[in-house]
């Protein structure tokens, strides 16, 4: 209800896709009168910022929006948050959904400590490096669920590069397209877990995790 009042309150809303969030504001007030929408993604973050600063210095609220998620969590946004601070703009969090907070209170591994690696490098060799370095990691009293994003095109391949690292036991939670109406969490071993895969094409992107 918060973030519903916040953004019909705001003068102008930055969002990543203006159709994707014009629909969204379209279901949450058909009959009511909406702020103004301005694109804001990766390529043109920089170039938007001096634009949305001196709205803000003028006085004007402005609301930060993602497509799915929470804006600067592997979404656009730390730039713009960091010169907010750096002019003197107030910053307030909006809570809405988080992949990573979600499926890590549903997958059943410690959630006590975890590591967030964001997207995953595409190049295996640098991939490699990230699990190698998650698994001397996981020889310390440190050792937290690893949780990182990856894309449905490289899912497979990034799991089978896991179960050649850590080995075929260790559990992995998938958790595809949370909070949405295809909503799926896939739950075992590698070795388990692989091969109910082979045959499927995975869509949208997937929240991995898992435990040494």
């Amino acid at each position: 209800m918060r973030a519903k009042e916040i953004l019909l309150r705001v003068d102008l809303i930055a969002c990543e896709d203006t159709r994707k969030t014009g629909r969204l504001l379209e279901f949450l007030f058909p009959s009511c009168p909406r702020p103004p929408l301005i694109s804001f993604y990766e390529e043109n973050e920089e170039k938007r910022i001096p634009f949305l600063l001196k709205k803000m210095k003028e006085g004007k609220n402005v609301a930060l929006v993602s497509n799915a998620g929470t804006p600067l969590i592997s979404d656009p946004g730390f730039k713009l948050v960091r010169a907010c601070f750096e002019n003197g703009v107030a910053v307030k969090a909006v809570p809405g959904p988080s992949a990573v907070i979600a499926a890590l209170t549903i997958s059943g591994l410690p959630p006590d400590k975890f590591l967030f690696l964001g997207f995953l490098p595409k190049k295996e060799r640098k991939k490699r490096k990230f699990f190698e370095s998650v698994k001397d990691l996981a020889a310390t009293p440190l050792s937290p669920t690893v949780i990182f994003y990856e894309s449905p095109f490289r899912l497979k391949k990034t799991l089978t590069l896991m179960k050649e690292i850590f080995g075929g036991d260790v559990l992995v939670v998938i958790a595809r397209e949370l909070t949405k109406m295809h909503e799926e969490i896939i739950r075992g071993s590698l070795s388990e877990v692989l091969p109910s895969l082979a045959s499927r094409k995975i869509k949208g992107e997937a929240t991995v995790l898992f435990h040494l």
